[in-house]
């Protein structure tokens, strides 16, 4: 590269009439060198004439000392993808010093070094070392206040509570969706933070809030980004770009590692955390906690904007419908797979072809385009979601099938029955099953206590005068006499 004497003396000699190649050869330079630093200064000498230029600015490049052109040039070794993950170690160790406090096992230059090798980046140590000193060295990030049109924001996230359910203690999932301008925070309880429920918590809301807003802002999750190209380009998941092409919002990704980006959603799980299951973390089922968490927010939100919000938000749209559709198989054991879980369907389907709709919370199967049943989705692997009546044709014909088998013992309370009256007369027991079988299991379980107080064999009283021997009389007679009494736990009353 010329210095500054020799531009100066490039432009001299041209002033004069020389030649570029003339010029080129007295200066031991490249004829187009020559010709780069000549056009430059006739351009600059131009604009020089225009009233409306920065005349200081001109001035300041015509005497400026030649340097590279280094906007187009990138660093070989030292990559976007080693930038990245550059900062998500020196996360993690800001991460490890909350957690431990004041410690002395912080990650070495060495030792950071040796991780990316070993996670087979080609960079050396040196460049490694003065990237890190560069962005510890970094000014402190300066924040400033956003002010929130009613309607314009709503920022998502997930947050974790510990729970106890029936005596259980597990971990769940809180999604919630805040709005800054309508100082507005709601969230929904969930037993996992899956694609599925991410899609539910956005309808539950719109459905709520009757509209949609302007804009939805993420984090890096998995549920947003289907994959990162490079440190700043993100591929979103194509199932929140059809969400937001239906709804109407647009999608802002936060940057990595940027929580204060959507800092009033992240402040929001903590509140709601905390005023919500700080105090009461104990309930009999999940749906007592759904309850609660719903009494607790509508205290919480008493002082937002959000019914003024409303009349601010997008016009709301038909509810969107969120069923994965699939196609299968029913086995031999009348079951249809959906994620490693199996269902059961009526058994006249048993090497049939059906569709299935699984939401976060239900899946419901259908045949040729009718609707056959629907079952709770059950969580885990290789779990079975069981229900008996759907068996009552092949029981019909196999009674002592149903004596050991997973349909019944799927139901203790049946179960029970069966033991202790029907099990010399099955065929009975599948009657008054396949009688009552468009009822709920509580249903059916009324109607077998009727026959309960009968007798062992479930023979009903209104049979009695069908009966021949005396020894069966007799037994009827007496468990007629126990019908009028009262027995314990069933809520049946002495009758006057």
């Amino acid at each position: 590269m010329i210095n500054l004497l020799e531009k100066s003396t490039i432009i001299s000699l041209k002033q004069k009439g020389h030649s570029n190649r003339v010029v080129a050869r007295m200066q031991g330079i490249n004829r187009e060198t020559v010709g780069r630093y000549w056009n430059e200064y006739l351009t600059q000498q131009a604009r020089l004439t225009d009233p409306n230029v920065n005349i200081p600015g001109v001035q300041e490049e015509i005497v400026e000392k030649p340097k590279y052109n280094s906007s187009s040039r990138v660093p070989k070794k030292y990559t976007k993808a080693i930038d990245c993950r550059l900062d998500q170690i020196l996360e993690e160790e800001k991460t490890k010093d909350k957690i431990l406090g004041n410690h002395k096992q912080s990650l070495t230059k060495e030792q950071i070094h040796k991780k990316l090798i070993e996670e087979g980046f080609d960079i050396g140590y040196t460049t490694i070392s003065t990237h890190i000193n560069i962005k510890i060295a970094k000014a402190k990030e300066c924040f400033i206040k956003q002010l929130y049109e009613l309607g314009d924001r709503l920022e998502f996230d997930f947050g974790e509570v510990k729970l106890e359910i029936n005596g259980v203690s597990n971990k769940y999932y809180l999604a919630v969706l805040s709005s800054p301008g309508g100082d507005f925070r709601w969230a929904f309880l969930y037993k996992n933070q899956k694609k599925d429920v991410f899609m539910d918590a956005h309808v539950k809301f719109f459905e709520m809030v009757k509209g949609v807003y302007k804009e939805v802002v993420y984090d890096n999750m998995k549920n947003v980004v289907a994959k990162f190209i490079g440190r700043n380009e993100k591929q979103l998941n194509e199932d929140l770009i059809k969400m937001s092409m239906y709804y109407g919002f647009q999608i802002n990704v936060t940057n990595c590692f940027s929580g204060n980006e959507k800092g009033f959603v992240e402040g929001s799980v903590k509140i709601i955390r905390n005023a919500v299951f700080a105090i009461n973390y104990k309930f009999i089922s999940f749906e007592q906690a759904e309850d609660y968490l719903n009494s607790q927010l509508l205290k919480l939100n008493e002082i937002s904007k959000i019914e003024e919000e409303k009349l601010c938000l997008l016009p709301r749209k038909p509810k969107l419908e969120l069923g994965i559709v699939s196609y299968n198989n029913v086995n031999s054991y009348s079951w249809v797979c959906v994620n490693n879980n199996f269902y059961s369907v009526p058994d006249y389907l048993v090497g049939r072809k059906v569709t299935v709709k699984s939401y976060f919370n239900k899946v419901i199967i259908y045949s040729n385009n009718s609707w056959v049943c629907e079952h709770k989705k059950v969580d885990g692997f290789n779990e079975i979601s069981i229900d008996i009546t759907h068996y009552l044709n092949t029981l019909i014909k196999k009674p002592g099938a149903i004596k050991n088998s997973l349909a019944l013992k799927s139901i203790p309370k049946l179960k029970t029955i069966y033991d202790s009256h029907f099990n010399a007369n099955p065929k009975k027991f599948i009657e008054i099953l396949s009688d009552n079988k468009e009822k709920s299991m509580e249903e059916i379980l009324i109607e077998f206590r009727k026959y309960t107080h009968v007798s062992k064999n479930a023979v009903p009283i209104d049979n009695l005068c069908n009966l021949k021997n005396i020894n069966q009389i007799t037994m009827t007679q007496m468990a007629r006499y126990d019908q009028y009494c009262v027995q314990k736990g069933d809520g049946v009353y002495a009758k006057h």
